[in-house]
């Protein structure tokens, strides 16, 4: 495999250059606003993440996913990848909501609404976690996201957001996309080929949305978010490893646990921003923006710290598990 094509698989590397891309474009101020206007960016921004979210789901096999094969495994899904996963930007926004921060908070009620990233049940694959939970549950999560995402955003933005428009973008970016990967699961799509196509799906999305945010308020409002969001996605991955690993839960559910619990759909978070937010976008995803800059550190620290090749062969050759080919 040639480098530019190891790079276009990475996706750390490909968020990274996304991110540095959006950045210099948003404050050397050549971002081109009058062809890419709010609308467009939304329309946009819609359709590529519902393409994004089929092809993902697509790659889930529709056998074994009844509920009542393991039902303890499934509430632990729903609690972990939409409650805990929330709690942490909730309370940032309500401690934030009537200060000065007051339109920058509002991204954070979108980070609390979306449910992890389809990318958990693959990436359980690779890391040797729990694929048939990560599998159940990923299903039934964006299942019950249909309703999470509309009344968190109703019960915290109430009338500052469009509820209709709010419930017609879950229903392009969630609903359809479910349905329609279910025609699809027997697609056979290379797999660096789905890795390059959604790689390059995510650059686009980052650009689009990171260049158009508004960095008036200065780095600290930034630093600020990138504070929350971290405690988000550090600490409390963290502490579900500490937690579970304390309890003597083995490492393929614990892989999985933390990955759901520390890994947001950004996408979702994108679409649904500038779908419902109106002149207020450029702010709100100031928070969306940080948890990007957040989640590649978080990205490279699970790769390189958390589950690297040495400790996951180390933790189970412990457990007595099959090592293979690691």
């Amino acid at each position: 495999m040639g480098l530019a094509l190891k790079l276009l698989v990475s996706s750390a590397f490909m968020m990274s250059l996304a991110l540095a891309v959006s950045l210099i474009t948003n404050f050397a101020g050549v971002f081109p606003g009058e062809l890419l206007t709010a609308p467009v960016r939304s329309n946009l921004t819609i359709l590529l993440l519902a393409i994004m979210m089929t092809i993902s789901l697509s790659r889930i096999p529709s056998k074994n996913l009844s509920p009542a094969n393991n039902p303890k495994a499934l509430v632990r899904g729903l609690v972990i990848g939409l409650l805990i996963s929330s709690l942490i930007p909730i309370v940032g926004y309500l401690l934030l909501k009537d200060t000065e921060y007051s339109k920058y908070a509002a991204g954070l009620v979108f980070i609390a609404a979306t449910p992890f990233a389809a990318s958990v049940a693959p990436l359980s694959f690779i890391l040797r976690g729990d694929m048939e939970h990560a599998v159940r549950s990923t299903i039934y999560v964006y299942i019950a996201a249909l309703l999470w995402i509309p009344l968190i955003v109703y019960l915290l933005l109430g009338e500052a957001v469009n509820m209709k428009d709010l419930m017609i973008t879950v229903i392009e970016v969630i609903g359809v996309p479910l349905i329609v990967s279910r025609f699809l699961t027997r697609l056979e799509i290379d797999k660096r080929v789905m890795a390059v196509l959604l790689n390059c799906i995510i650059f686009f999305l980052v650009w689009l949305s990171v260049s158009s945010t508004s960095f008036d308020g200065g780095i600290w409002i930034m630093l600020a978010f990138m504070m929350i969001v971290g405690l988000r996605t550090f600490g409390l991955g963290n502490a579900v490893e500490i937690i579970e690993k304390r309890a003597g839960i083995g490492w393929s559910q614990r892989v999985t646990d933390i990955l759901m619990v520390s890994y947001k759909n950004k996408g979702i978070a994108i679409a649904l921003c500038v779908a419902t937010m109106g002149p207020l976008v450029p702010f709100a995803m100031v928070a969306i923006a940080s948890s990007i800059v957040i989640e590649i550190c978080w990205v490279v620290f699970m790769d390189s710290v958390l589950f690297s090749r040495k400790r996951m062969r180390r933790e189970l050759e412990k457990e007595g598990s099959e090592i293979g080919d690691l």
